[in-house]
């Protein structure tokens, strides 16, 4: 069964850094582009980064960029897991944190994607709250 927890959320002050992992278990998704997405009450789910199954390419919403870094770990097949490292934290960042993962295909080294639809496989979330 294909899963994908995400770990690493929750309650930190406006400046302050956090790191989200996504670790996923029932396949490899070594080969597979991947994203992080969030979704703050009454809002729509919203794109935050991505990256390429290779972590050649990387793409960031303008309101995270320059302050968050997506990043992945390919080498152990059995634990892939990706990460996004959150700095310089603002309250306007509070929200539910999803990874998400796209279907076993082949993809070119420096494909990603940044819409949600665009993914197949999603973790519960982790709940992020930044203080003001």
């Amino acid at each position: 069964q294909v899963q994908l927890v995400e770990s690493g959320g929750g309650l930190v002050q406006a400046g302050a850094s956090l790191r989200l992992s996504c670790a996923a278990s029932g396949r490899t998704f070594s080969s597979v582009p991947m994203g992080w997405f969030r979704q703050a009450p009454g809002k729509e789910r919203e794109f935050v980064a991505a990256i390429s199954w290779s972590g050649a390419r990387r793409y960031y919403a303008d309101s995270v960029k320059g302050r968050f870094t997506i990043s992945r770990d390919n080498a152990n097949n059995a634990k892939n897991t990706v990460h996004l490292q959150m700095d310089s934290l603002k309250p306007e960042d509070t929200a539910v944190y999803y990874c998400a993962a796209k279907k076993m295909a082949t993809y070119s080294s420096g494909t990603y994607y940044s819409r949600w639809y665009e993914y197949d496989y999603w973790g519960q979330g982790t709940q992020v709250t930044v203080s003001s």
